[in-house]
């Protein structure tokens, strides 16, 4: 097969190129590229790449990541923080069994809002800024001379610009010449120092981002600025008193505990595989939540795609269903939903008295009216679905358990209802790659949180090869790949990309059977792919990322996403799931 490029290494020389294994068992994960910005220069077939579009180290690696320890000078820094004192005492305080009264009082409540709004600027200028100060704390300022032409820039006091560029000018009190800043504004060009442009100015996005700002701000008039800054303020301060209020009101909140039933060890025993250690623990962790505590369990279960998230989601709403209450599950796509449908209906059918319905849009008017009609009368004890699940027309009969799938692939208006649900009952949140919002309510102890870590057994590091696009190696690769009996993913970012990919492919490998599937098609043309697919019948599918979230097929060890800058790092990251989300062997090169 040909040779495929790997991501570059931290050392000096070219990056060595490897081709694929004939291992039985092996996993493939490629990425293909249009327009790859890298120089041709061939050096005993190497590749050296001029500036990638992306940091591929940090996002691709050959094995698992281990961090190096802190040292002890940092290590007693992070703990005295002033911050990381009070989130260890409303950490201790939210573990306890019984909580009598709210973490903080009304002024630990402003000194709180304070800290984290300081965290959250801290955060931001991380993020925006390029450099930090000597004592290591962040600064606002941003180097102009990593600025490209046509990036755009925020000044502090005038607002939204775009960068054109620095050149030497004479400034009026001196002759000698003076590099500056120069940044196009609605109504003029305005030149600034280099020095003071550090000072002011900073990112609108970050570099790898193509976003544009609706329009761009006046030189001379700075009140519509002005506004938006005080606007930006009172949101950020809303969201920060609203989330204190949210969950200071969750720890009022009294439930009855579930009973321990044997129901629930029963359902347990049923489980193929030996748990791992992490997993056990997060078993551990709900189960306590639920028959242990009076206020409502708030867990986010944080893991690796095959890890083993899913087992422990299945057993709370064992729990919950053995005490006769109703549990929902929600997941972000009808492919997702559809599948934890399948499954929950296979590890419940032993239990006839419990009844899984599935809810999406995809269902004609009269199967949908049966279903709300079933979810209000309370026939219906796990409710699986979409955001249909969120809709004012779904009335529960004793909803007890929301089990929420891939939190971050949900938009805003999903996420200010499931937060109005998180005041009564109990949450379950599953996540790869949870938003940072998430991960630092679970930091803060404001949420729970479970890691598991440990992959099973018999899983095999995932690899990855990153390419510049050309139809030759993606047929060898897809060859190689249904020689050994497999199948094969192949991805694209946009709709309008799949007729041209069909078309290449299917000119390329007539005997061959392929399908396309996006979210665009009709509920039953996109089914039967998927079954097709999932049965083996189909073997290459074209699709949009509507795959890219916790699919099991067993039998597809290689996934092809073309045009990979067009992706998000946590897009490419959960892609991954949809070729090694088993509990068996899982090797894929990438």
């Amino acid at each position: 097969m040909a040779s495929l490029l790997k991501p570059p290494q931290p050392i000096s020389s070219p990056p060595s190129i490897t081709k694929l294994t004939s291992y039985p068992k092996t996993f493939n994960f490629f990425i293909f590229n249009f327009n790859y910005p890298f120089h041709h220069k061939t050096i005993k077939k190497h590749f050296v790449l001029a500036r990638p579009f992306f940091p591929l180290n940090a996002a691709y690696t050959q094995g698992l990541y281990v961090p190096s320890p802190p040292s002890k000078t940092n290590k007693i820094e992070l703990e005295n923080d002033p911050i990381s004192v009070l989130n260890k005492r409303i950490r201790r305080e939210y573990g306890k069994k019984e909580v009598t009264r709210t973490v903080m009082d009304s002024e630990e409540a402003d000194k709180y809002i304070q800290m984290v709004k300081e965290q959250q600027q801290r955060g931001l200028q991380k993020l925006k800024g390029d450099r930090e100060s000597k004592d290591g704390t962040i600064s606002y300022k941003v180097d102009p001379y990593t600025l490209r032409s046509g990036d755009y820039v925020v000044h502090r006091k005038v607002g939204i610009g775009r960068f054109v560029g620095i050149k030497f000018d004479v400034s009026k009190n001196t002759n000698e010449p003076t590099e500056y800043v120069f940044i196009e504004y609605a109504d003029g060009l305005a030149k600034l120092p280099v020095k003071q442009a550090s000072k002011l100015l900073y990112r609108y996005s970050l570099p790898n981002e193509k976003q544009k700002p609706r329009s761009l701000n006046k030189l001379h008039d700075t009140s519509a600025w002005e506004k938006k800054k005080i606007k930006g303020k009172v949101a950020i301060q809303k969201m920060v008193v609203d989330l204190m209020e949210l969950y200071l009101h969750r720890l009022k909140q009294r439930r009855p505990p579930y009973p321990r039933s044997p129901a629930v060890a029963e359902f347990a025993a049923q489980f193929n595989y030996e748990p791992t250690p992490d997993q056990k623990q997060a078993f551990i962790d709900v189960e306590k939540d639920l028959t242990e505590r009076e206020t409502p369990m708030d867990r986010l279960i944080c893991g690796d795609v095959g890890f083993g998230k899913t087992e422990v989601a299945l057993r709370a709403i064992q729990c919950v269903v053995a005490a006769k209450k109703q549990a929902m599950v929600l997941a972000p796509t009808i492919v997702l939903a559809k599948q934890h449908f399948v499954v929950i209906s296979e590890r419940f059918s032993v239990y006839p008295d419990i009844k899984v319905g599935l809810l999406s849009r995809f269902q004609n008017r009269s199967e949908k009216e049966l279903a709300l009609e079933m979810i209000k009368n309370g026939d219906l004890d796990i409710i699986v679905g979409t955001h249909s699940l969120l809709g004012n027309r779904v009335v529960y009969n004793n909803l007890g358990l929301l089990v929420v799938d891939e939190e971050q692939r949900f938009g805003v208006k999903q996420k200010e209802r499931i937060a109005s649900f998180k005041t009564s009952v109990d949450v379950l949140t599953l996540s790869a790659t949870p938003i940072p919002r998430t991960l630092y309510l679970a930091l803060t102890g404001f949420r729970d949180a479970s890691l598991i870590s440990t992959p099973p057994p018999e899983r095999v590091p995932i690899k990855t090869e990153l390419s510049s696009f050309s139809k030759e190696k993606v047929i060898s690769a897809i060859k190689y790949e249904l020689d050994r009996g497999g199948q094969v993913f192949y991805v694209m970012p946009y709709i309008k990309g799949l007729e041209e990919a069909t078309e290449f492919l299917e000119e390329a490998f007539p005997d061959v059977e392929i399908a396309v599937a996006h979210g665009k098609q009709f509920s039953k043309q996109l089914e039967d792919s998927m079954e097709k697919f999932a049965q083996g019948e189909i073997k290459i599918l074209i699709s949009t990322n509507i795959v890219e979230s916790g699919l099991d097929i067993q039998n597809a060890n290689t996934i092809i996403i073309q045009d990979v800058q067009q992706f998000g790092l946590a897009q490419l990251y959960q892609s991954e799931s949809t070729i090694s989300d088993l509990t068996q062997s899982k090797a894929p090169i990438g």
